[in-house]
């Protein structure tokens, strides 16, 4: 793992893939992925395939912050019950939340595309917008705790 991150470099991952056909959640964990050289399975973009179009087609939660989350929680989430560290995960995410919402104007999908049809291309714009500024928040966090913290190396 690395946290010597371009963000130019990764954003534009996160839109290259986006625009390859991977969805808004996948895009933004393949970025993180690929960027901080992680040892994370497939599996985990496998995981976040229904998050798009706010929760399969539900216009619930953005897929670009829900692909968001996954990747804080992949660093700084646990694996135990009981381990006290999920209030910090929860501070963590409720702050991409809390800057998602400021930046994008919300976190309901429909909300975000509100008359916009699914595939037409105003909406992959603005879709490539919220894809960017979750990728590159979510680095930002996850450098700024590994460089003040105790965390270990995934």
């Amino acid at each position: 793992m690395t946290t010597s991150i371009d963000m130019e470099h990764l954003k534009q991952d996160a839109v290259d893939i986006f625009h390859s056909g991977f969805t808004c959640s996948e895009s933004v964990i393949y970025a993180i992925k690929k960027n901080f050289e992680l040892n994370m399975p497939d599996d985990a973009l496998a995981m976040s395939t229904g998050f798009p179009w706010g929760l399969g087609g539900g216009g619930c939660i953005c897929g670009a912050l829900a692909g968001s989350t996954m990747c804080i929680g992949y660093f700084f989430g646990r694996t135990e019950p009981g381990d006290p560290s999920n209030g910090f995960c929860f501070q963590l995410c409720n702050e991409m939340h809390d800057f998602f919402k400021e930046t994008c104007g919300g976190t309901c999908c429909r909300v975000l595309t509100r008359g916009m049809e699914k595939d037409s291309p105003e909406r992959k714009a603005q879709c490539t917008k919220f894809v960017i500024a979750a990728v590159e928040k979510t680095a930002q966090i996850i450098i700024r705790e590994f460089e003040h913290s105790r965390f270990y190396n995934k």
